[in-house]
């Protein structure tokens, strides 16, 4: 009878562990690859482009490639025709949750015609996604900026690539974690960042943005609130971000869309997109890279790469009413 009394009570308490275990959740494992992996896909991405190194143990079979919204075979042409080195600047913005990562950098390509004379070294701006699956690279998503591309509204701008590369480093705030209980949401980072873009289509002065005091904007390597004239006193000097957008910034973009929220870094509050800017009174479309710093929900350090595009012109990954929208698209 001791016996059976003593196996029935294992027996229960066995029951009650199997139960208890399937009432709690078993704890997610995490992405395999993290910020340092994620990061390092960029350099061996470069690495490969440059060496025009098609790697099946870096690329998925049915890889997909787009330069400039223009679908293109990985391996041959775009950058991947005359790539020759890679530049210093680098910008790594990393979306573990996605497993995929985004970047602003430079590169180095061989450039000439029999029109210009031999090819010489260039810096070539870029703006780049990657996405990451099961060890290989799905999905490659790239802008690359060249000297003769058109860069500001009236082309005064430096060439982008000298402009970015002359940056040297992301500002020292970029790399700053964001304290735990301040990090934001991935849905709240790109709610705040796509402010930004509502602000700005056809602006008013009178919207909802969400800047810090302290707010510079960097575009194609060119601080460009540093020196602006206000139109009240007639001077120049630093301008604010939200300034700007109440009174010099008003009526200039006609329609912000395909606004594609690619990569979010929760940790250091970062958000990376890839969108497009119409002016409908010069039939002009500008075809972008753009990043957000974002601090307690206000935007306060802003990043952008771009080129002029034909008018119109879809990113390669959208629908067509994907690509006229001025909606919110997350990227997973």
């Amino acid at each position: 009878m001791v016996r059976f009394i003593r196996a029935f009570a294992a027996l229960f308490i066995a029951c009650c562990a199997v139960a208890a275990s399937a009432a709690t959740p078993p704890t997610p494992p995490e992405p395999a690859c993290q910020r340092a992996c994620l990061e390092g896909w960029v350099d061996k991405y470069l690495a490969a482009m440059r060496d025009r190194n098609v790697d099946p143990a870096l690329f998925a079979r049915d890889v997909k490639f787009t330069e400039n919204g223009v679908r293109l075979p990985l391996g041959k042409e775009g950058l991947w025709y005359a790539m020759s080195g890679i530049g210093t600047y680098k910008f790594y913005v990393p979306d573990i949750e996605t497993q995929q990562v985004a970047f602003i950098g430079t590169v180095v390509e061989k450039s000439g015609s029999s029109a210009t004379g031999p090819a010489t070294d260039t810096l070539v701006a870029i703006a780049l996604r990657l996405r990451i699956r099961n060890d290989r690279i799905t999905e490659v998503e790239q802008l690359a900026i060249r000297p003769g591309s058109t860069n500001s509204s009236n082309n005064m701008f430096p060439p982008t690539g000298e402009g970015v590369e002359a940056m040297k480093a992301p500002a020292a705030i970029f790399g700053q974690p964001i304290p735990m209980d301040k990090q934001a949401s991935r849905a709240e980072l790109i709610r705040t960042a796509n402010y930004y873009f509502a602000g700005l289509q056809d602006n008013d002065g009178k919207g909802y943005y969400p800047f810090t005091d302290d707010c510079i904007r960097f575009e194609n390597g060119v601080d460009v609130l540093a020196n602006l004239l206000d139109p009240a006193t007639g001077k120049r000097g630093r301008m604010t971000c939200k300034y700007q957008f109440e009174t010099t910034l008003k009526g200039v973009v006609s329609r912000v869309r395909d606004r594609r929220f690619v990569a979010v870094d929760r940790e250091r509050g970062i958000v990376f997109s890839f969108a497009f800017f119409d002016h409908y009174n010069i039939n002009w479309t500008w075809q972008l890279g753009e990043l957000f710093r974002i601090e307690d929900g206000k935007i306060r350090r802003i990043e952008a790469v771009f080129l002029r595009g034909p008018f119109g012109i879809n990113s390669g990954w959208s629908t067509y009413e994907q690509g006229m929208s001025d909606e919110i698209q997350d990227i997973r």
